[in-house]
């Protein structure tokens, strides 16, 4: 098969959002798209999804910053970013002219900043979707992490659904008892879909000074260490809620982007690969439909899902 031409249908939807396939990438790790745009054919992608954004600029975190791990990595950004304002400013214009959708990872530290931020995003042409960092403290709460409860992911998905003119995606940590409670919360609150799973909370150690090594102590784990994790909570989530969901963890491969998908997920997201491969998401897509040809599946929705689970 030539590469970009299939027969075969893999546009699946997210809410109002229909996507030519169902490979994006994942925020925090694609930058602004920019700075992949000599690496891959953007416009085979999905969608991509920019990093996080803020209400206004973050510096994020003193270095080290990135430790690589057994299978992944560690990560202690800080979601340092260049604020709302200079996002739209300043990569509105190139993004508006991609040619696969835009989605814009928010967060924030109240709600008042989420709906802040979802109101500064109305109407600005690149933004075809919006998806929702829960992960975040929220600092009227004593800094308890909004996705670690179902009332307060509910609300911030509320406050959200108020103001966003465009699908809003909410994802969920997996740094909580039970990620079915918080999906079931948010899909009630009016979520268009769910993505998951954000990163495992972890730390490493330097044994020749005894110091952390990353300058925040602790940082996210991800990378093909967390995929065991990522595919259960996917299968666990999409047993439970009725809206889209989208698969996220140590992807590296078409065989584990199809592996989310059986297991339920309606589309994927590309995270830590993307820094071993620049090109491996328009390789997935590739992959994809050629798995698809092979297996003589005419439409992506025949697989989304279809675990067979003995009784």
């Amino acid at each position: 098969m030539v590469r970009g031409e299939s027969s075969v249908n893999c546009s699946v939807n997210i809410g109002s959002l229909t996507l030519k396939n169902p490979v994006m990438t994942a925020s925090g790790t694609f930058g602004y798209g920019r700075e992949f745009e000599h690496l891959l054919n953007l416009d085979r992608l999905g969608a991509i999804i920019v990093k996080g954004i803020s209400l206004d600029p973050r510096p994020g975190n003193p270095p080290p910053r990135i430790v690589e791990t057994s299978c992944g990595m560690l990560n202690a950004i800080g979601l340092e970013n260049v604020g709302v304002e200079r996002f739209i400013s300043e990569k509105n214009v190139y993004l508006t002219g991609l040619g696969c959708p835009v989605i814009v990872n928010i967060l924030g530290d109240s709600l008042e900043e989420y709906r802040e931020i979802t109101r500064r995003l109305k109407g600005v042409s690149s933004v075809a979707a919006i998806e929702v960092n829960i992960s975040c403290p929220n600092v009227k709460k004593g800094g308890v992490a909004f996705g670690t409860d179902p009332s307060m992911a509910a609300a911030v998905t509320r406050t959200v659904k108020e103001v966003a003119e465009v699908p809003v995606i909410v994802k969920l940590s997996p740094n909580v008892t039970d990620i079915t409670q918080i999906a079931v919360a948010v899909a009630d609150a009016g979520a268009d879909a769910v993505s998951l799973i954000n990163t495992l909370i972890g730390m490493a150690i330097n044994l020749g000074n005894r110091r952390p090594m990353l300058g925040n102590i602790i940082g996210g784990l991800s990378g093909p260490a967390i995929k065991p994790v990522a595919l259960r909570m996917v299968y666990q989530v999409a047993q439970a809620v009725s809206i889209p969901v989208i698969g996220i963890g140590g992807i590296e491969s078409t065989e584990d982007a199809l592996e989310f998908m059986v297991a339920g997920a309606t589309a994927v997201q590309i995270g830590t690969a993307n820094f071993v491969n620049p090109g491996i998401a328009e390789d997935i897509v590739d992959g994809i439909e050629n798995y698809m040809d092979t297996e003589k599946i005419s439409d992506l929705d025949e697989l989304i899902g279809s675990l067979v689970v003995d009784p």
